[in-house]
């Protein structure tokens, strides 16, 4: 798992307590560990407890940008190399990465990132190859049959759109517009929640940090949904976040926050899950898919540097740690069209 932690930072229960939260492979395992009498309780109540620990693991975050920050994973000989970033499209992140990579790739390394950050930040360097993550999730959106909007070609012509029309109180009423009215809800929200973050943010040179992150945290209280919770949708990463886009010298800071945020991925999937299986698919399962990837792709690799967000780099990690300890393979992977 993620290098350069110290376990003698914990005493032997911590650390049996940190070990118990994880080997959980399912919400139900919470159950014993944290000793609540339902899953939901479970859930927070481990969060919580994991949070601490490893809060009280990790060493502390490098500022620099000497390097570009990571984790490492070694896979039957070959080191993969996990950066996460913050995707924000700032200038000062995009200098900072193509420097980094250009010096990697002159190195001989292969380079992979998330699907959607090489149009970004690489778009010219053509030996940074792109993932199929994205591409993949929403294969498995169609196979499952959870919705997944209609694409924008189908939008144009007008196909899955208005479709399914049911009588509702003596009038003709799609089901489409319901669950359209439910999106733009939840779009509203998000939107709110964000607005309300930066208006935090931008008063911190006023009040000071310690009054904004205050605030931060109970904001985040209020304006959190469980799907944020899993995804890492709070205060503190949008605050890290925003920094680190002009900042690339507190990447690892951010890295550091969601490793700490984060249970181990079969139990953040299964909430997710059961909350919203689409947004599942489209998180925390392309982490998965990104692992599969790399590991299929760079079989007889000596290095291999994977830039994905700062929220997936916990998952990549523990698909990789899967792969190196024979739990997972590529015996089936196959490409997306």
């Amino acid at each position: 798992m993620p290098s350069g932690s110290a376990p003698n930072a914990l005493s032997p229960d911590d650390r049996a307590r940190l070990a118990a939260l994880e080997s959980a492979e399912s919400l139900s395992d919470l159950l014993d560990v944290t000793g609540e009498t339902s899953i939901h309780e479970a859930y927070f109540a481990a969060k919580h407890e994991w949070a601490d620990l490893r809060d009280r693991v990790l060493p502390p975050a490098e500022r620099t940008t000497e390097r570009l920050p990571g984790d490492h994973v070694v896979v039957d000989g070959t080191t993969f190399w996990i950066h996460g970033i913050t995707h924000a499209d700032s200038d000062p992140e995009r200098r900072f990465l193509r420097e980094h990579v250009r010096r990697f790739l002159d190195d001989g390394r292969s380079v992979y990132c998330e699907q959607g950050i090489r149009p970004m930040y690489f778009r010219d360097m053509v030996e940074v190859c792109e993932i199929d993550d994205y591409r993949w999730s929403i294969g498995q959106c169609k196979r499952l049959g959870i919705h997944t909007g209609p694409t924008s070609d189908e939008c144009a012509s007008g196909e899955g759109v208005g479709e399914s029309v049911t009588q509702v109180g003596g009038s003709e009423h799609s089901a489409d517009a319901d669950e359209g009215l439910v999106e733009d809800v939840q779009a509203a929200a998000t939107r709110f929640r964000e607005a309300a973050f930066e208006l935090i943010h931008s008063g911190s040179d006023l009040y000071g940090e310690e009054f904004e992150l205050a605030l931060g945290d109970v904001a985040s209280d209020f304006l959190m949904s469980h799907e944020d919770v899993a995804t890492g949708k709070d205060f503190a990463s949008f605050r890290l976040s925003r920094r680190a886009a002009e900042n690339p010298a507190l990447l690892g800071a951010l890295q550091r926050y969601y490793k700490t945020q984060f249970l181990p991925q079969p139990v953040e999937r299964e909430w997710l899950r059961r909350h919203d299986p689409e947004l599942e698919c489209v998180s925390h399962a392309r982490n998965e898919r990104m692992a599969d990837y790399a590991v299929f792709h760079n079989q007889d690799a000596e290095t291999v540097h994977l830039i994905v967000g700062a929220a997936h780099q916990p998952g990549l990690c523990y698909y990789l740690a899967a792969h190196r300890d024979g739990e997972r393979n590529v015996s089936a992977f196959e490409l997306v069209e």
